[in-house]
């Protein structure tokens, strides 16, 4: 669970640094941030994708196919369940609450208001998802290491505009991922280890954070959440043509 500690203190020290800060981040330092933490992103992506491929020649490339055909089929459930839609919902919802307060003076802003919508975003975000399943199956967590990053960055802003209750969203957000890593870790792990089939959602993983690491950069707009399926169906097909 130490990922989703590391997510944790990062919204608390973006905190701290919001309300030690008179005025934001310049629009330069924001930027050089914007696109570190893209650049790291896709780095982490890529790594996960050289871990996870191994054996022979025709093994890596056959493993980067499945991969690939994950990603595909995936997408094409996600957008069946409309899971994109559902997180377009929650983060119209979140956004609702912040126009909201905006439209409030300080003191009348609803303390819970900036708890329930940093923890929805913060909870929502898929980098966090696919950076607590990595952290449970392989002990990486680099992806929430990043999202510790991003996450604080925002907390700086939240801060001024909810005061420091919104600081809170750090122990739900920690309870849901530390959660979720733990039965990725004590469940899931145990069956796909037991089949040889934990390499296919690393892969799965790496590809998914790398497509993250396009939208960050704003290279190319991307549907995340209809992606999460790969983790689950990398196995599946692992198993089906492995």
């Amino acid at each position: 669970m130490f990922g989703a500690f590391l997510n944790a203190l990062g919204i608390l020290l973006g905190a701290v640094f919001g309300l030690a800060q008179s005025s934001p981040l310049s629009l330069r330092t924001q930027e050089l941030l914007h696109r570190g933490i893209g650049a790291a992103t896709a780095a982490f992506g890529l790594r996960l994708i050289w871990l996870g491929v191994n054996g022979t020649f025709s093994s890596c490339v056959k493993q980067i196919i499945i991969g690939i055909l994950a990603m595909m089929i995936g997408n094409w459930i996600g957008k069946f369940l409309r899971l994109q839609k559902f997180s377009n919902r929650l983060g119209r919802f979140a956004g609702n609450l912040i126009k909201l307060a905006q439209s409030k003076s300080t003191m009348s802003r609803p303390d819970n208001d900036g708890i329930i919508a940093a923890t929805i975003l913060y909870c929502a975000a898929p980098l966090g998802l696919i950076g607590a399943a990595v952290d449970g199956l392989a002990g990486d967590y680099s992806l929430l290491a990043v999202k510790a990053v991003m996450d604080g960055a925002a907390m700086s802003g939240f801060v001024k505009m909810f005061r420091w209750p919104a600081a809170l969203s750090a122990f739900p957000v920690y309870a849901f991922l530390g959660a979720l890593t733990l039965a990725c870790q004590f469940y899931v792990k145990l069956f796909l280890d037991a089949h040889g089939l934990t390499d296919s959602v690393i892969v799965a993983a790496g590809y998914l954070a790398s497509a993250v690491a396009l939208v960050i950069l704003e290279v190319r707009r991307v549907e995340l959440a209809n992606f999460l399926p790969a983790l689950v169906l990398a196995p599946l097909l692992t198993q089906l043509f492995g």
